[in-house]
């Protein structure tokens, strides 16, 4: 158990050939290993078989945020070029004067430039708007307000000059890949905000997840929104003492309910990813019982984690080192998870967020 709290002990070794660059041509065409996590038994599957893994009365939840173009690239008055990375949704502050028909929209953003902006500076992202640099935060960080003058709105504004912001580890040239936008979003996503999409639910379709319900799965959405802290790495050698960054979650009432009527029912909660494990492991009360949520989670899962909510989870191939496979480690084993991630490499898996999928099954 001591060594599942060292940084190193979540190390391994990953030729980059295994690293996918693009996603597989069909969502659930991808491959599937489903470990069980009591015997450490490994099938081979591909993502479409998955249906034959539930059973009638089965919930499946899944996070349903959007990823939006938060990569904005504008220009300062004098020319220079900038990089402003929006690390949340823009909230509307509303009109700047009773005459003025601009609408105005504030968040925190990464800023790159060659020479640091100014306070108070303006940079033209489009004809129609711009983002004026509010309050320097310190390491690049600024609070930043985006202005979209009509005809443009916020949506038009972020979809002329904001891209998908993809991991470092998958290579683009620029404006090479605009099926990202497409095929970096699930089929399911609805509520606008993250800055990286829940991966582990890019390999549903709308087909796939109709023939569960046939089957009588039924299915439940919770919100997180994935924040710029999915990309931060762990520098802490004791990975107890790590602190992640807290991420906005909305669970409904109607979704409160059918989870603990699932569990009451002795059927089984499938979390598609970890974003939704950690939603649904955040609002619990002294009962064992899902509470409704809307607020802030922080909520870090490491090995010696008690799961109160889920017992299945679908996700994918994490980074080494990192804070998602802490929490993959903490529901079937450090050296269990380790041991498929070596028989998916000599298998030939594709791994991170375009790559192929994996289910943790009770």
């Amino acid at each position: 158990m001591q060594d599942d709290l060292k940084l190193a002990a979540y190390h391994y070794d990953l030729p980059e050939k295994n690293i996918a660059q693009f996603p597989a041509d069909k969502r659930d065409h991808s491959r599937l290993l489903a470990l069980n996590r009591r015997t450490g038994v490994i099938e081979h599957l591909h993502f479409h078989q998955i249906t034959g893994l539930f059973n009638p009365g089965d919930l499946l939840v899944l996070n349903d945020t959007r990823v939006f173009p938060a990569r904005l690239h504008g220009r300062k008055e004098s020319g220079g070029r900038v990089e402003v990375f929006l690390l949340g949704y823009p909230v509307s502050v509303g009109l700047a004067a009773a005459d003025s028909r601009s609408t105005h929209f504030r968040c925190e953003a990464l800023i790159k430039s060659s020479r640091p902006p100014k306070e108070g500076s303006v940079i033209q992202i489009t004809p129609q708007g711009s983002c004026v640099m509010l309050e320097d935060r310190a390491r690049g960080r600024w609070l930043v307000e985006l202005i979209a003058n009509p005809p443009a709105s916020l949506e038009s504004l972020l979809d002329a000059s904001g891209e998908v912001p993809l991991p470092p580890y998958i290579k683009r040239e620029a404006g090479s890949a605009d099926s990202d936008r497409q095929r970096y979003q699930t089929v399911y996503a609805n509520q606008p905000g993250a800055i990286a999409a829940p991966t582990a639910g890019l390999h549903f379709t709308k087909d796939l997840i109709a023939k569960l319900e046939a089957e009588g799965v039924r299915t439940a959405p919770v919100t997180l929104h994935v924040g710029y802290g999915t990309f931060a790495p762990v520098q802490e050698n004791d990975i107890s003492k790590h602190r992640i960054h807290r991420e906005y979650i909305e669970i409904s009432e109607s979704t409160v309910e059918m989870v603990n009527k699932t569990k009451d029912a002795g059927a089984k909660i499938w979390a598609v990813g970890t974003t939704t494990v950690r939603a649904l492991e955040s609002s619990v009360d002294q009962d064992q019982r899902l509470l409704p949520v809307r607020d802030w989670c922080d909520l870090y899962i490491t090995p010696g984690f008690t799961f109160r909510v889920i017992d299945n989870l679908i996700t994918n191939f994490h980074l080494p080192e990192s804070s998602l496979l802490f929490l993959v480690a903490a529901l079937c084993g450090r050296e269990t998870l380790l041991a498929s991630y070596r028989e998916a490499i000599a298998r030939d898996y594709r791994f991170y967020s375009y790559g192929d999928a994996m289910v943790i099954i009770d």
